[in-house]
């Protein structure tokens, strides 16, 4: 498991929002758990497929762990562990972001390079 990176998938409208302001507090889901949900790389495409089916313009956050003070590995329902970040995201700390393409079937594909 590499804890160099860990990654963010979230709407363009809320990556613009997040751009303007200089900070991401979150999606709506991160907002009602109270911090913001993450992923490791190996666990993107299960996060990709369970939560965001059927859902168009999507972006691929990559951040830079070193940097955040506030983030916790945590267990899931289903045994695995996902990182948490208990604190706003600092645009400063999101190394690149990309743009995950939809498919006619409502899946999404993750970039080839990331």
């Amino acid at each position: 498991m590499d804890f160099k990176f860990v990654y963010k998938i979230c709407t363009k409208k809320e990556w613009l929002d997040a751009k303007t302001k200089g900070k991401f507090n979150g999606s709506k889901k991160d907002i009602e758990d109270g911090y913001i949900h993450f992923s490791n790389k190996d666990q993107l495409k299960g996060t990709l497929d369970k939560f965001f089916l059927n859902q168009k313009d999507l972006i691929l956050l990559k951040i830079d762990t070193l940097k955040l003070d506030h983030l916790i590995y945590e267990q899931s329902s289903d045994g695995n562990m996902f990182p948490h970040l208990y604190s706003p995201l600092d645009i400063s700390n999101i190394s690149n972001e990309y743009e995950i393409i939809s498919n006619e079937s409502g899946s999404n594909s993750l970039p080839l390079v990331f």
